[in-house]
């Protein structure tokens, strides 16, 4: 038998009906207890302020804690981002469209990109537009190098 039999038939082993019954019974409960928690936070794609950053550039923030942010970065077709210093690590990822990093770094939808913090990172563009989120911090003016 397989590990993975050997695990499913351990974990069915001494499990009777009542087991079963008792095991759904507390599913359905922890199922409505989870539907009643208004601790989560959704934001369909129509919600929330969508705030100029940079031209071309819009900025949707989801959520804040403490100093950092998660946010929507909507670019226009042509949009450029200036190179920044990060002060703190950023994690990103590209939703759509096509962006460029630098010179040599091309990211498409599902790409992942983090920057460290204290990094220069270098401009950010966009030919065809794109939508990329972000967790960290947006860059204070006296961090963008113009």
């Amino acid at each position: 038998m397989s590990r993975i039999s050997d695990a499913h038939a351990w974990g069915r082993a001494g499990r009777g009906p009542d087991d079963t019954r008792a095991q759904a019974l507390r599913r359905r409960l922890l199922e409505r207890v989870a539907d009643d928690d208004d601790s989560h936070l959704s934001i369909g794609p129509d919600q929330g302020p969508w705030q100029p950053l940079a031209r071309g550039v819009c900025i949707k923030v989801l959520c804040r804690h403490a100093d950092a942010l998660s946010y929507l970065l909507r670019m226009a077709p042509g949009a450029r981002l200036p190179a920044h210093r990060h002060p703190m690590d950023e994690e990103g990822l590209v939703l759509q469209g096509w962006v460029r990093i630098g010179h040599r770094c091309w990211l498409g939808p599902g790409s992942y990109h983090r920057a460290r913090c204290g990094s220069l990172h270098p401009p950010i563009f966009t030919d065809g537009g794109a939508m990329l989120f972000a967790r960290g911090a947006v860059p204070s003016p006296d961090q963008v190098l113009r």
